[in-house]
């Protein structure tokens, strides 16, 4: 029985739980399988074979899908992904939301489909169905702002999809193959295209703005659901089909530092989070470039631990919303006197992200910015260093800051509902216990051989990233205290997405009004043609016009007669 689960996806139990949920209209029995289907991927996850294993062959229309690829790279992004599941079911206990449970599990479903996907048209299919049922997360919200943020999140990423199977179709017509692995390339259409489809997804410069523009949008729930998926798939497909491209070295180095800017007077807190995590990426991007086994080591540790210390922000600013109805900074402060706990959970999150000795992020980061200093690439580190510095500026300061301590507002509200303490609880848990026994999180990366030969709590690297981390903080005190750090003030602040959001969209307003005007001046113009055109033939041919005034009806019947004899007689002669 074990054996024959070989081949099972644990996407599936995910999948068809969501399913269910949506039709199931008792809430304890939704949440149910919301808790449990994660606890049975995870049994799956266990019970695949070791080493490298492809399974799971579905025949379809003359199609090979391969579902169930279990090797190195897939079993740390299948895990972390299963986790996720777990935490973000049990934060979203206290919902009574039908739509939301099945979307999330779906959504969570289409993610492990696509890590464990061995073939691009498996990939394509879990790929459109992560923005497909992501969507609900956003609508979720039931308003005006997040139903319009909802349509452009879901235009961006169906064409992420329509370019991804562009690019395979032309891949497959060029070399015969489907398969998702190492041998894509940037310099091919196929593969260049499929490069596209991927950054849109990671949130690459320029096609950054729908993770801004929808992530704060989003339900309490929905935000931390979506903040652990659909970017980390994206890493996941980069490493799989494009590690050691060049390119994505400096495409990464630029992602981990354009966001500390706008993060620095971003005044929702959720928007900050929101930053942050397109420069947490761009670290991943920065590993998968260089492309060595040490730097993919490091992507894919960062991945596993942002996963679970991202949520827990995101987690501690949902539980903010939920008791006080606002993220804006502007409007918040003093909150650890009614919610100590969050306060707590959430500064923990804030020292994992800011790479604190002992904590989660301090033990993966460290492998990349070792993998970028190895291969020479010392512009690029420094780069990697500033956006460290901005990173402990924006998430392990200003959130924690600005919304439990700060200026007292004078809320005063109950904790958070046991359920997301608990979730909460298991997140720090998790970025504690990894800082500390890292060797776990070292066995489970694609090469760990490579990771255990590493040692992270070297003394040089304790004492010069505590400097950064001190010089960091002296920094944010002086500026408070002088009063030169920019006011948290109400506003939307404007990013690229201007372009299409008001520029483009302004335009297309434009062109629709100008259009609509010229077709009903043609329209005039043809009317008053046919009108006139009209009354000429009627003043000449009718019984009153002027051709019957002017001929005899006699010879009018003559003439009539003689082209009717004409006709008959060609009609009689023609063969």
């Amino acid at each position: 029985m074990i054996e024959a689960l070989y081949d099972v996806s644990p996407a599936w139990p995910v999948i068809i739980a969501g399913l269910l949920a949506a039709a199931f209209p008792i809430h304890q029995v939704r949440k149910a399988l919301a808790l449990i289907a994660p606890v049975l991927a995870l049994g799956l996850w266990f019970n695949a074979p070791s080493g490298d294993h492809l399974g799971g062959i579905i025949s379809l229309g003359g199609f090979t899908l391969e579902t169930f690829r279990f090797d190195g790279l897939s079993r740390i992004w299948g895990l972390i992904f299963i986790i996720a599941a777990f935490i973000n079911a049990l934060y979203g206990l206290h919902e009574k939301d039908r739509v939301a449970d099945a979307a999330g599990l779906i959504y969570a479903g289409a993610g492990l489909g696509a890590v464990f996907s061995g073939d691009l048209l498996s990939l394509f299919v879990f790929w459109e169905l992560t923005a497909i049922s992501s969507v609900f997360l956003i609508w979720g919200a039931r308003n005006n702002a997040a139903y319009k943020a909802g349509l452009r999140y879901l235009a961006i990423h169906i064409l992420s999809g329509v370019l991804l199977l562009t690019g395979a179709v032309i891949r497959a017509s060029e070399t015969g193959s489907w398969a998702f692995d190492e041998t894509l390339t940037i310099e091919t259409l196929g593969g260049f295209l499929i490069f596209i489809a991927f950054g849109i997804k990671c949130a690459f410069p320029f096609l950054h703005n729908w993770l801004q523009d929808a992530y704060p949008k989003a339900t309490i729930t929905g935000a931390v659901v979506l903040s652990a998926f659909t970017t980390k798939l994206a890493v996941y497909a980069l490493a799989r089909g494009y590690a050691g491209t060049d390119e994505l070295i400096w495409i990464g180095a630029i992602m981990t530092a354009f966001p500390v800017f706008f993060a620095v007077v971003e005044n929702d807190l959720r928007k900050v989070l929101s930053f942050s995590l397109n420069n947490q990426l761009g670290f991943m991007v920065v590993g998968i470039g260089v492309g060595t086994e040490l730097a993919i080591n490091g992507a894919a540790a960062h991945a596993f631990v942002h996963i679970i210390y991202k949520a827990l922000l995101f987690m501690s600013m949902g539980a903010v919303m939920l008791r006080v109805g606002t993220v804006k900074a502007s409007e918040l402060g003093g909150l650890f006197k009614s919610m100590p706990a969050t306060a707590v959970f959430c500064l923990i999150g804030a020292a994992s992200i800011s790479a604190f000795p002992l904590f989660s992020g301090f033990v993966a980061k460290a492998l990349t910015l070792a993998a970028v200093a190895q291969e020479g690439h010392w512009m690029v580190w420094l780069v990697l260093v500033f956006a460290s510095a901005g990173v402990l500026e924006h998430s392990g300061i200003k959130i924690p800051y600005f919304a439990f301590f700060s200026h007292d507002r004078g809320h005063r509200v109950r904790e958070a509902p046991v359920n997301m303490l608990m979730a909460m609880g298991m997140a720090a848990l998790i970025c504690v216990y990894l800082g500390v026994n890292y060797g776990v999180l070292y066995e489970l990366v694609p090469f760990p051989e490579a990771a255990l030969h590493y040692q992270p709590y070297t003394f040089d690297h304790i004492v010069g990233q505590m400097q950064l981390l001190l010089g960091a903080m002296f920094a944010f005190a002086f500026l408070v205290r002088m009063k030169w750090y920019p006011d948290e003030k109400r506003g939307i602040n404007l990013d690229t997405d201007w372009f299409y959001r008001r520029f483009l969209a302004d335009t297309v307003v434009w062109g629709h009004a100008m259009f609509g005007r010229l077709w009903a001046s043609i329209g005039n113009l043809l009317g008053g043609i046919r009108t006139r055109t009209g009354g000429k033939l009627f003043e000449v041919f009718s019984p009153i016009g002027s051709l019957s005034r002017d001929i005899p009806s006699g010879l009018l019947a003559i003439w009539t007669s003689a082209l009717l004899a004409i006709v008959l007689l060609i009609a009689y002669l023609s063969p």
